[in-house]
């Protein structure tokens, strides 16, 4: 039998009105898309249309991890539906494409995740995945009674044993377990119920977890950090990868590294897919679609993209020049792997805070394109066969335009050079990530 051809693989990365930080003031956009139920509607079928892998929504702690209350009021990332009740929503309206989105194992507890994503899994029959993230913004800390936000290596420490409790639990009960016969009265067999029983260094949890085994035995594992720490914990537990390279070079690196890892924890290269993220802006010709990024670039304002960088830096940028150079992070300031791609990025290039805020607002560090539906897909077909990418997390600027540009100009050109599915090749998430269903841990 002759192997299926390897395909690109693509994410929806979800934002209410765009993915530019001035989406939300375009003539075309959704000014109140946070709130807007309708409107994700839309964006999941236009997904769905376009055969896309899966929706994917990010979440923050906390609104306000800035230092300047101007800069605030001009952002529309504040506030919007929370991801896990969009994401149970449009499992409803919605029959293949995945649904995943983020929980924090800084500031939840692991039986608490676990038995909201089994119960997603449920819901979605097979489509769902929870993102695995440590929460990095230091205000998060002041909304759940901490008077500290935990360092880097603490948090990542908690999250490796938080990610071990989940997966356990998500093992609770064998797929045959429930018999629900009516005449025996018997609902279940308890041989086939497993306590965890763990007891560890940040944790002490008996289960069994009170969802019965979810369609895929376990929802797909997404992780998203780019540090040491966060590569390591990807290469032993994740599934899928979402990470920001601005550049190919960085990508090859990331995914040579990360994939190389992972013979140390017993696993498959193949059972990861690394998906970075694309910010795209498409246009019917090169022309068209530089027209459109320039039309957003004059939108973004000042405050708020000095907003942008102290959430995304961690730094206090009030009276610093703004033509003048990004200050240095302090190693022990340091909030997140993002925060050094920046760095990095301004030292690189040479840039000013203004240079620094205007390239990055809309990918926000992910690798930036615009072009024609062909120039996109040379940049994805290059990425994906150099050992870059397995696939993409797709970031338009503007919502719903953006995305439909995207469904009705690039994927119809990666269909026809044979990179990209035209049907899905099953009902669930694992099924359109080629990824095994697990056995339990208990399996005979």
């Amino acid at each position: 039998m002759t192997a299926a051809p390897r395909q690109i693989k693509l994410g929806m990365f979800l934002r209410p009105a765009g993915h530019h930080l001035a989406g939300w003031r375009h003539p075309e956009s959704q000014a109140d898309a946070g709130v807007n139920f309708p409107h994700f509607i839309e964006l999941a079928r236009i997904a769905e249309r376009g055969l896309f892998d899966m929706l994917f929504s990010a979440d923050s702690a906390t609104a306000t991890a800035v230092f300047d209350p101007d800069g605030l009021r001009r952002m529309s990332y504040v506030a919007w539906i929370e991801p896990f009740t969009l994401l149970a929503a449009l499992a409803a309206v919605t029959t293949r494409v995945g649904l995943v989105c983020t929980a924090s194992t800084t500031y939840e507890e692991p039986f608490s995740v676990a038995r909201k994503f089994a119960s997603l899994d449920h819901v979605s029959n097979g489509r769902g995945g929870w993102n695995l993230v440590t929460t990095g913004n230091h205000t998060a800390a002041m909304n759940f009674s901490r008077g500290e936000h935990p360092p880097k290596e603490a948090r990542y420490k908690r999250a490796r044993e938080f990610a071990e409790v989940v997966v356990g639990l998500w093992d609770s009960w064998d797929d045959d377990a429930f018999l629900r016969d009516r005449d025996s009265g018997i609902f279940f067999d308890p041989e086939k119920m497993h306590e965890l029983a763990h007891v560890g260094e940040h944790f002490q949890v008996r289960g069994p977890l009170n969802v019965a085994r979810s369609p895929q035995g376990r929802p797909v594992l997404v992780q998203a950090g780019a540090s040491e720490e966060g590569r390591e914990l990807a290469a032993e537990t994740a599934e899928v990868v979402f990470t920001a390279t601005p550049t190919i070079e960085e990508a090859r690196a990331f995914y040579a590294d990360v994939k190389g890892r992972m013979a140390r924890f017993g696993r498959d290269r193949d059972a990861l897919k690394i998906m970075p993220g694309f910010f795209v802006t498409v246009g019917r010709n090169a022309a068209e679609a530089f027209e459109k990024r320039e039309r957003l670039q004059m939108l973004i304002h000042p405050e708020v993209g000095l907003a942008l960088l102290e959430q995304r830096t961690g730094l206090d940028l009030r009276g610093h020049d703004v033509d003048g150079p990004l200050p240095e992070i302090p190693p022990d300031k340091v909030i997140s792997s993002r925060a050094t791609l920046m760095s990095d990025m301004a030292k690189r290039e040479r840039l000013s805070i203004r240079q620094l805020y205007t390239q990055i607002a809309g990918g926000r560090g992910h690798f930036d394109i615009h072009g024609s539906p062909t120039d996109i897909a040379d940049a994805m077909q290059e990425w994906f066969e150099t050992g870059a990418a397995d696939g993409f997390n797709i970031m338009p600027p503007v919502l719903p335009g953006g995305l439909t540009d995207f469904v009705d100009l690039v994927v119809p050109e990666l269909q026809r050079r044979g990179l990209y599915r035209t049907l899905y090749e099953g009902t669930t998430l694992r099924d359109h990530l080629g990824l095994a269903r697990p056995k339990s841990r208990y399996a005979q």
